[in-house]
């Protein structure tokens, strides 16, 4: 019996020639990710010093300041002035601050590759899963571990393989394919198992839109979500000058617990009504419902290929009176892409509204709280009660495409029309 693209990374990094699911086995990590909300100043720091312990290999761990940045309060800046010295203190050298969300960060530095075992204090860090490798969140206890030993133990998680045929329309992104997978499967029915995407259409994807797919298989309550690498993820690597990593691939033989096939020539663009990421619908079934706000951004829906889709649904047309449009760029480097390319000029003339790459409203601490009775349609990756401002506002998941059709109509729209001719 043969093993799955999980389990083969996960024997590797066990020193074991097979691991089964439900086995607990200690792992080597390659990577530990640390952010300000949920980062040192979480018992870590406090917990190192009583144990008298040092980290491992600082030359392994990333701090990244995100969530609070910039901080909107003066608790936020304290958090993360205490976040920039505590990586200061311990020779960490790769501390980021203002730099964009940290899984963006995580990806567009290399700091995950291919075969990699990547921990984090945020469950999006299954968002390293796009390029092939075994990345999942864990708690601050864990993560104290982690820094002391360098090793995590882990039950090895059966899998589900998804398997996407045909091709994504006009107008049809990365994260309608994910709205679809979570619609399925449920916010709780891959609970601690590994979401393996592939087929044809997962193949075609550019990096991008791979990212955004397994950022929110922890939506749907998985350990982690993966996709096997190939040659988009080395090309994708080699730009970075790094190398390819360890690829694996499952087994022809490999056992899975559930096997699901979907057609992307089929798929229309989907919605996640509030207030369950479950509660998906085609765009067509919700058009029509007025919005206040349309949000693009975060670690799921403001990288390069998002922002160019925005930017030409957008292009020689305004923003619908009384409603906001505010675009968060996935990271500084996304920020500074997409103005040599024209796409903020774009956006800005459209009447959007241009915000610093960070976490910003996805995470309801600034930058574009929702009000009591608000509703908002949005590409990041939560829409449970209060999770961007006001427990009475409603949040839509879409993606870049549908929020900018919306933010034109100043309802939910079907982008399809404005990418026809």
């Amino acid at each position: 019996m043969g093993m799955t693209l999980t389990e083969k990374i996960l024997a590797a990094a066990a020193g074991k020639e097979k691991v089964t699911p439900g086995e607990i086995v200690s792992v080597k990590v390659d990577v530990a990710m640390m952010d300000d909300i949920l980062g040192p100043r979480i018992e870590i720091a406090e917990r190192l010093e009583e144990l008298g312990a040092k980290i491992w290999d600082p030359e392994k761990v990333v701090v990244i300041s995100d969530h609070y940045t910039p901080p909107a309060t003066i608790r936020q800046a304290d958090i993360v002035k205490f976040t920039r010295e505590w990586a200061r203190s311990c020779g960490i050298r790769r501390y980021h601050e203002y730099e964009g969300a940290c899984h963006q960060i995580l990806a567009e530095k290399g700091y995950i590759r291919p075969g990699m075992i990547a921990v984090g204090t945020d469950s999006h860090t299954c968002m390293g899963g796009a390029v092939g490798a075994f990345a999942t969140g864990i708690g601050s206890t864990d993560m104290l571990g982690v820094l002391v030993t360098g090793e995590i133990w882990l039950k090895v998680p059966a899998s589900i393989k998804v398997f996407w045929v045909g091709k994504l329309g006009p107008g049809v992104m990365a994260k309608d394919i994910i709205l679809k997978t979570c619609g399925i499967i449920g916010h709780a029915g891959a609970t601690y198992r590994a979401v393996e995407f592939v087929g044809p259409a997962i193949k075609e994807l550019p990096m991008d839109e791979r990212w955004c797919i397994a950022n929110m298989a922890v939506e749907m309550g998985a350990k982690n979500g993966i996709i096997e690498a190939d040659a988009i993820t080395d090309a994708f690597l080699e730009a970075l000058g790094l190398d390819k990593g360890k690829h694996f691939s499952s087994d022809p033989d490999a056992v899975y617990v559930r096997e699901i096939s979907l057609d992307a020539s089929q798929l229309e663009p989907q919605v996640a009504c509030p207030p369950a990421v479950d509660k998906v619908c085609p765009v067509n079934e919700v058009a029509g419902e007025k919005i206040n706000q349309a949000y693009v951004g975060s670690c799921t829906g403001g990288r390069i290929n998002d922002l160019m889709m925005v930017a030409r649904i957008l292009r020689g047309r305004k923003v619908a009176k009384d409603t906001r449009l505010l675009v968060s760029p996935a990271s500084r480097e996304v920020y500074q892409r997409a103005l040599k390319a024209g796409f903020l000029e774009t956006i800005a003339d459209a009447g959007g509204v241009i915000l610093a790459p960070t976490c910003g409203a996805c995470v309801g601490a600034h930058s574009g709280l929702l009000a009591g009775g608000e509703r908002c349609i949005s590409s990041t990756n939560r829409n449970f009660v209060g999770r961007m401002g006001s427990p009475q506002a409603e949040i839509y998941l879409a993606s870049p495409a549908t929020v900018a059709a919306s933010a034109l109509e100043g309802r939910i729209a079907d982008p399809r029309p404005y990418l026809e001719g």
